[in-house]
């Protein structure tokens, strides 16, 4: 456990993650406190990549569910391995009578419960506690919102054959979210809530020398001034820090040293994932706006 916030921000710096106090200070709180961190923002800022740089930086497991429209618990929390315990019952059934409270314990028993991201969060055999990372969860629907309720409140959740799990050791809990619809309010009250903005032109600059120090200092700023620059104009799907780190090792994979409209126009599906976006920057108006950028990065 970090013994202060500037320490935790260096443990993530060592991980090569980029983060201002303001995070920091609701992280470092989130851990002394054993709260739930629900982080919102734009896609691309950095929320999934918060939970897989501190579980490095503590030096523990990552556990990740991905949210989407469905979900269940038998992904999420739990299920049980019905075609082993089909096997064990026609071993059971071969071996002569069967006592049917006996059977029942047998099969309903840890040995053949498949657990699943929460359950696996909140075993009480772990020795550690893990970060467990419930990603987009504005994709999942409202009524599984409702399930984590126990879970992020009381760090446990009930299986009517087995009775209520409780954790031993809490996991630090990150939830992100990237506003595709609202969460509700019971699930955030049970959060420490941050907000994620895009970051600023110095701030995008140290990640993308962090992440991909083998990039020139020029390409570097010039490819994030010009990430900014694409963030002014209005596009289908606005950029993210990940698109930009994903720009700059791309070009310094073709051998690029400095940006040019060349460069540029051969490189933009990589920042731009949408049609309509990579064709209206083509031409003219990417010249203008690498023109801004170079003028912006300077010398670097």
């Amino acid at each position: 456990m970090p013994a202060s916030i500037s320490e935790l921000q260096q443990r993530l710096a060592d991980q090569r993650y980029v983060t201002d106090r303001g995070l920091a200070v609701s992280l470092f709180i989130a851990l002394r406190l054993g709260r739930p961190l629900f982080l919102e923002g734009e896609a691309g800022v950095g929320k999934t990549s918060l939970a897989a740089a501190i579980a490095a930086a503590l030096e523990t497991d990552l556990i990740r569910l991905q949210c989407y429209e469905g979900l269940d618990i038998s992904h999420a929390v739990y299920e049980w391995d019905y075609p082993r315990q089909l096997l064990e019952l026609r071993l059971l059934e071969a071996g002569g009578s069967v006592d049917r409270a006996a059977a029942h314990k047998a099969l309903y028993s840890e040995a053949f419960l498949l657990k699943r991201p929460l359950l696996q969060a909140i075993d009480p055999a772990r020795t550690r506690p893990a970060v467990l990372l419930i990603d987009e969860i504005d994709r999942a629907d409202e009524e599984f919102e409702g399930y984590l309720l126990e879970l992020l409140a009381e760090f446990q959740v009930t299986i009517p054959e087995i009775g209520t799990v409780r954790a031993t050791e809490r996991p630090l809990v990150i939830l992100t979210s990237n506003r595709t619809r609202e969460v509700h309010d019971a699930l955030k009250r049970r959060c420490l809530y941050q907000w994620l903005e895009y970051p600023s032109f110095e701030k995008e600059l140290a990640i993308v020398r962090a992440r991909v120090p083998e990039a020139s200092a020029q390409l570097a700023a010039h490819v994030t001034a010009l990430s900014q620059e694409l963030r002014s104009q209005e596009l289908y799907k606005t950029p993210g820090v990940s698109e930009t780190i994903d720009w700059v090792a791309a070009l310094v994979a073709l051998g690029h040293e400095r940006l040019d409209t060349q460069g540029v126009d051969e490189t933009l599906g990589v920042v731009l994932k949408a049609r309509e976006d990579v064709d209206a920057m083509r031409g003219n108006r990417v010249t203008e706006l690498l023109a801004r950028a170079v003028a912006r990065g300077g010398g670097a």
